[in-house]
């Protein structure tokens, strides 16, 4: 008997990731889709038409997976809040069971992609681990003795919303807050803080690339900083500080043996990760500085389509199957 195979889908600000996923976790036919500014309806038939092409390249999968940025509320079967999608009060499985006609697992994105690396990646073994998955945003997720925590409303793990900055710039999208980790060490702030380099230093090969009409978001700053332009360094130095200043106290607050940080930013690896790690270092308090590794996802971009795939499996064929993934 062939093993199982699912539709998994990590939905963020601004893209939209999806694929077939097999019981081994392998990512097959992929899409990747803009869904910035998409309505409500606009996005469903987005989720929809994307699942539709992946099941004509293959019509064998038992089931579907979707991370998305939001707080559930797992009792009522609700999409309560989302910050960056227009997803709020809505009964996301039920709807697109609906329309796609298979079992539909979801969950908050960066959830899905902290259960995936505890079980495949960089959390593997750790009873205690955070993730943090700084894209359009950062989300966040908590696993505590060895299951994600949720808190007493299913809202926790909103840790790109501590304040950092009582006086920092204001947040994104529904978010009522300023000087969130969010607003000052997200791939928007880094797009933010490139355009004031920019401006700054003309000359350099961030100023030329942003004069010559590049827009100066993430993926240009990382692609310059790879290729040792100093504009671009400190940019990712700046924000990967302050991204530091929010995980040293988290690990001052959970005591974590793992935090890991996902999502597109983290294409700048140690441009940003080794700042990052400096201000633990650098402003932690033992133990917990001592036992702590921040450390990349080893799974990458798949950390959420994996994820969401693994809460497909255990849907369709249960946790005995899903499990052989541990």
């Amino acid at each position: 008997m062939p093993s199982p195979r699912v539709l998994a889908f990590d939905a963020g600000g601004t893209k939209l990731l999806g694929g077939v996923v097999d019981a081994d976790g392998v990512v097959h036919n992929r899409v990747r889709l803009p869904i910035a500014g998409a309505g409500r309806e606009e996005l469903l038939d987005i989720f929809a038409e994307s699942s539709q092409e992946l099941r004509r390249m293959a019509p064998d999968v038992v089931a579907a997976g979707f991370g998305i940025p939001s707080l559930i509320d797992r009792g009522r079967g609700l999409s309560v809040q989302s910050v960056h999608l227009p997803l709020d009060d809505l009964p996301f499985g039920e709807v697109m069971e609906k329309r796609l006609g298979v079992p539909v697992a979801w969950d908050n994105d960066t959830n899905l992609a902290l259960l995936a690396e505890h079980r495949l990646g960089a959390a593997r073994g750790a009873s205690e681990a955070l993730m943090l998955t700084i894209g359009t945003g950062i989300g966040g997720a908590i696993m505590l003795d060895g299951e994600l925590y949720r808190g007493s409303a299913g809202a926790a793990g909103e840790l790109g919303h501590v304040t950092v900055d009582l006086e920092g710039p204001p947040c994104q999208g529904g978010c009522p807050g300023r000087g969130c980790l969010e607003a000052v060490a997200s791939g928007t702030a880094i797009g933010r803080e490139a355009a004031l380099a920019a401006a700054e230093a003309p000359e350099s090969g961030l100023g030329r690339a942003v004069a010559s009409g590049r827009p100066p978001i993430g993926e240009l700053v990382t692609e310059l900083a790879h290729a040792g332009d100093a504009a671009a360094q400190s940019v990712l130095e700046l924000v990967g500080r302050r991204l530091g200043a929010g995980v040293v106290n988290l690990v001052h607050i959970f005591n974590p043996e793992v935090v890991v940080l996902g999502g597109g930013a983290m294409a700048a690896g140690d441009y940003l990760l080794g700042p990052a790690r400096a201000v633990v270092a650098e402003r932690g308090l033992r133990p917990s500085r001592d036992v702590v590794r921040v450390v990349a996802a080893s799974l990458g971009d798949d950390a959420g389509l994996v994820g969401a795939a693994l809460a497909a499996l255990e849907v369709a064929v249960g946790e005995e199957t899903a499990g052989a993934w541990r």
